[in-house]
């Protein structure tokens, strides 16, 4: 009997995991305990050397027990929390990327990590386009004025009035499984697509009916800017205060990606001075956001509380993304999406 347990929390609950795992691994003889995580009742923050993480290492530590497997999107492996769990050898993190487990750790200790790419990308490009459309034309401000008796017919005003997706150049930072979607939503809408990613190859973009470019050339030319590249060391502030000069007068940004990827400083001087027309942003570098965050008295700004994954079908799709990954290892295969691939030397029997 393998023991399991499913870590789940408000969004992704155990009871998800469990009916993913008996359905893809039911051939297994599971025996299964819960841990149900605060988030996203509560923010997720960094936790012992994690970043991103939800509740505290001793939860953790009391649900472990001796388990093999654990199902999670944001339970906080740290290096104390695997070296105290010598049992544990897998764990299946339903998020783009295990940013809730100490990865080398993880490796030292003989315990596989795998993660859920492309789980939320439907929900988080439909977001970004719901983001696109509401900053375009002011659908939240103009809502919110008629809500408080204004009705404002001067929206209507040419110098006002917003600007169409048909016909403007859109320009994708980032074009993984979420800008692709983004990317053929817009063409729908006529709008032509600039890409700049340094990991796309120009024939798959010739092929996908978007133009490669590099970032200085896709911010010069962009009416509009949506982010969707990862967050790393080298995407940190990938937007900033100097590039965000090459926007072209009263262009429109949207980050639904990740806080960490645009300098969010000079933003509040650009809005008030016309020189960036709007903003929409569903991420920020401090998640919430203080009140005084001075992007909240900025002109032409939506905000919205990291929402783009929020879809019911993200949580039932990650957990059968990492319930899949489990029966391919307890089936004597290697998961597919690995992400300390080092710690497969340690399971030599694991089939290719």
């Amino acid at each position: 009997m393998t023991s399991v347990l499913a870590a789940g929390d408000h969004f992704v609950a155990p009871e998800v995991f469990v009916d993913a795992l008996r359905s893809s691994a039911g051939a297994h003889d599971l025996q299964f305990s819960t841990l149900k995580l605060p988030w996203p009742v509560e923010p997720f923050g960094p936790v012992g050397n994690v970043h991103e993480a939800s509740g505290t290492e001793q939860q953790l530590l009391d649900a472990l027990g001796d388990a093999e497997i654990v199902a999670t999107q944001m339970a906080p492996f740290t290096a104390d929390v695997l070296a105290a769990t010598p049992n544990l050898k897998f764990v299946g993190v339903c998020r783009g990327g295990p940013v809730n487990v100490d990865l080398q750790a993880a490796t030292d200790n003989g315990v596989i990590v795998s993660y859920a790419p492309g789980r939320n990308a439907a929900a988080a490009a439909e977001f970004a386009v719901g983001l696109t459309l509401a900053a375009l034309r002011r659908i939240p401000g103009s809502d919110a004025e008629l809500k408080s008796g204004n009705w404002r017919g001067d929206y209507y005003a040419y110098e006002n009035a917003g600007i169409e997706l048909e016909g403007a150049t859109v320009g994708l930072v980032g074009y993984g499984a979420i800008g692709k979607i983004v990317a053929r939503v817009l063409k729908a809408f006529g709008s032509h697509v600039l890409v700049s990613d340094p990991f796309v190859k120009a024939e798959d973009a010739a092929r996908d009916g978007v133009e490669l470019v590099d970032l200085d050339d896709l911010l010069r030319r962009s009416s509009v800017v949506s982010l969707h590249a990862r967050l790393t060391p080298e995407t940190k502030n990938l937007l900033n205060a100097d590039n965000l000069k090459l926007l072209p007068e009263g262009a429109v940004l949207i980050n639904s990606a990740r806080g960490g990827l645009l300098d969010y400083a000079p933003l509040p001087e650009m809005l008030k001075s016309g020189r960036l027309g709007a903003l929409a942003v569903d991420v920020y570098d401090i998640e919430p956001p203080p009140r005084d965050w001075p992007l909240f008295d900025a002109p032409n700004v939506i905000t919205t509380p990291h929402l783009a994954g929020a879809t019911r079908q993200t949580a039932h799709r990650a957990a059968q993304i990492v319930a899949g990954e489990v029966a391919l290892f307890l089936d004597g295969k290697r998961p597919r999406f690995v992400a300390n691939p080092d710690v497969l030397a340690k399971f030599e029997g694991l089939q290719p």
